[in-house]
């Protein structure tokens, strides 16, 4: 028995796509506008793609975002997987709500306090050891590693509380010691939960803005902060064509990871 669509919802449906999407749209649209002006059509021309292409300070700031998110989503996932682990094998040792509220504040805790708060730490670090010497790549890093490794440890804690342990069991029964029945079972199985986590990480490194502004320096400057220091002027066009492009990777991403789904589906 099939359910029409009430023409009411239909509509509410419409707007509300247009609403998220029609922005979107525009952005993509006048990314390939041959005026300086975003908001006057005056032609189609690539003209902004290619003054993209040649933006140095962009394209600076674009590898120092990917070696910082590949850095802190790759730290966030082997200190989140730990926490994730202890909190969910380990439920009864001393200090475990304390340890628990530590791991998950940064997923409250608004990203003003969380920046400032290792902005102080640092400062306090260098005058304390003489580490870190300024405030660079490596600071924001291990800034986005602080907040990454929080929705980590989320990922993977939910992840082993639907675990079958039942497989570890019978693998220690077997004589397995219990470091290679992590290896060999555990790993595996949380395989998912864990690019899951990565990439979360991953993203949320490549888009703050927050955090990466509190504990940078000069020679750090990460993508959104030089873009949000140019759309202080107004909105470039080179904005729209680098923005185009993000959506453009993503969606490539998206569609062939779905595809690669579907064909590892069919092959069983």
């Amino acid at each position: 028995m099939t359910h029409r669509l009430s023409p009411f919802l239909a509509v509410m449906m419409a707007v509300g796509y247009a609403f998220l999407y029609g922005p979107i749209a525009s952005l993509v649209a006048y990314s390939f506008n041959a005026s300086r002006l975003v908001t006057v059509w005056a032609g189609f021309s690539t003209h902004w793609y290619v003054e993209l292409m040649h933006n140095e300070a962009i394209q600076h700031a674009a590898l120092i975002s990917l070696e910082i998110a590949v850095t802190a989503a790759s730290g966030a996932l082997l200190l989140g997987t730990m926490a994730g682990y202890a909190l969910q094998r380990y439920r009864r040792f001393r200090g475990r709500a304390l340890f628990g509220t530590l791991v998950t504040a940064p997923l409250v805790m608004p990203e003003v306090i969380t920046g400032l708060s290792l902005l102080l730490l640092f400062v306090a670090l260098e005058q304390a050891i003489g580490w870190p010497r300024g405030r660079g790549i490596l600071t924001i890093a291990a800034a986005h590693i602080t907040l990454g490794t929080a929705y980590v440890a989320v990922v993977v804690e939910a992840r082993l509380a639907a675990f079958d342990r039942s497989l570890e069991e019978a693998a220690l029964d077997l004589g397995a010691r219990p470091f290679k029945v992590f290896l060999v079972i555990t790993l595996p199985l949380i395989a998912p939960a864990l690019a899951a986590g990565w990439l979360l990480a991953f993203t949320l490194s490549l888009d703050d803005l927050v955090i990466a502004s509190f504990t940078s320096g000069p020679s750090s400057t990460t993508l959104p902060m030089v873009i949000f220091s140019s759309i202080r002027l107004g909105v470039s066009p080179q904005i729209n064509a680098l923005a185009t492009l993000f959506l453009v990777t993503v969606a490539v991403l998206v569609t062939g990871a779905g595809r690669l789904m579907r064909t590892r589906d069919g092959g069983r």
